[in-house]
């Protein structure tokens, strides 16, 4: 087997690892709402910590036998994954809109992680390093403030997934800094750099965990597939002296694909928003037909008694929700939208012309 062959299965294998990684936490997010970040009590999340590992390992390992422009774009066929892993483990299948968010995201993070990465990079220095750790710190808690302010929670997982990618792109970034600069006579000599890989990959697998809550599992998986090597790219590009290829041009195509990746994330959360709406418009509709009949909690015509004013028993009170139901149609939205309308005719809803 050829080296690059190699590189690429284990790319492939660790994109499945971290899918099936993925797939874990956000079940483990739907079954343990009372734990957000870390529910240790629960075996699954240990195991997707141990498939994160795995898919890390692989990860590296893939970086052994082949180029970083082959191994880097591969791993964000992790979304792409998953989606069918979902449907086909849980039972859980993506939409329309899903699918092109993901596949858009995809071919964005692809096409960027291709151009970006030069022949030549330098480590910055100690005190450059600390100053790194400390802004991406701060950067990291104000996502995680601002997403404790958003009441939507496909919205708020998507920040929070966004912090997570922060941190694991730090961890990254740390992490080969200490590769570069460990020697065998000085093992310990990179301890800083060491410590703030672990806290960064912590951090990371936290949040990570955290952004599956009430939000699914595509917006939060792409956003930090997404922002992870989006994160130590811009680091490489600001302090490893790194540069996009193929010079103004594969800048310019290096921001498309950007874009790109960035439509595909929005296409992403605004489809789960709206998917996560047509629950609650269609219960306010229910509720609201349910008030507007007569001998409702809202309407005018109330019983004195145990009958009704027409002296029936008020067995068709009891009906009521029953006939409500078939009534209220609320279909799913086509596409995503910033409003939704509901329409409803009291009269015509409780059976009166």
């Amino acid at each position: 087997m050829s080296p690059l062959l190699a590189a690429v299965l284990l790319s492939l294998v660790s994109a499945v690892a971290y899918a099936a990684a993925a797939i874990v936490q956000e079940r483990v997010a739907a079954s343990s709402p009372g734990h957000v970040y870390a529910p240790w009590h629960s075996p699954a999340w240990w195991g997707s910590v141990a498939l994160n590992c795995l898919g890390g390992l692989l990860h590296v390992a893939a970086l052994a036998y082949g180029p970083l422009s082959v191994v880097q774009p591969l791993g964000a066929l992790t979304i792409v994954f998953a989606l069918p892993m979902a449907a086909l483990c849980v039972g859980r299948r993506a939409g329309r809109t899903a699918w092109r968010g993901a596949l858009l995201a995809t071919v964005g993070l692809a096409g960027l992680l291709s151009l970006t990465g030069g022949a030549h990079s330098e480590a910055p220095a100690g005190g450059e390093r600390l100053l790194l750790a400390a802004v991406a710190a701060g950067f990291v808690a104000a996502l995680v403030v601002v997403s404790g302010r958003i009441r939507r929670p496909v919205a708020r997982g998507v920040v929070v997934a966004g912090a997570a990618g922060v941190s694991f792109g730090l961890a990254s970034v740390f992490t080969k800094t200490v590769a570069e600069e460990w020697t065998a006579d000085a093992p310990l000599a990179e301890w800083p750099a060491l410590l703030a890989t672990a806290g960064f990959a912590v951090a990371g697998l936290l949040l990570s965990q955290a952004s599956y809550h009430r939000a699914g599992l595509a917006a939060p998986l792409a956003t930090v597939t997404v922002v992870n090597p989006v994160a130590a790219a811009i680091v490489g590009l600001t302090l490893f002296g790194e540069s996009f290829r193929y010079g103004a041009l594969g800048a310019t195509l290096a921001l498309l694909a950007g874009a790109v990746a960035a439509a595909g994330l929005v296409l992403l959360t605004l489809g789960r928003t709206a998917d996560a709406l047509v629950p609650e418009v269609r219960g306010a509709a229910e509720r609201a037909a349910w008030s507007a009949r007569p001998g409702g909690s809202g309407g005018s015509d109330r019983s004195d008694g145990p009958g009704g004013a027409d002296g029936s028993d008020g067995s068709d009170r009891d009906a009521a929700p029953a006939e409500v139901r078939e009534r209220v149609d609320v279909g799913a939205v086509a596409g995503p939208r910033a409003h939704l309308e509901v329409e409803v005719r009291s009269r015509a809803v409780a059976g009166r012309p």
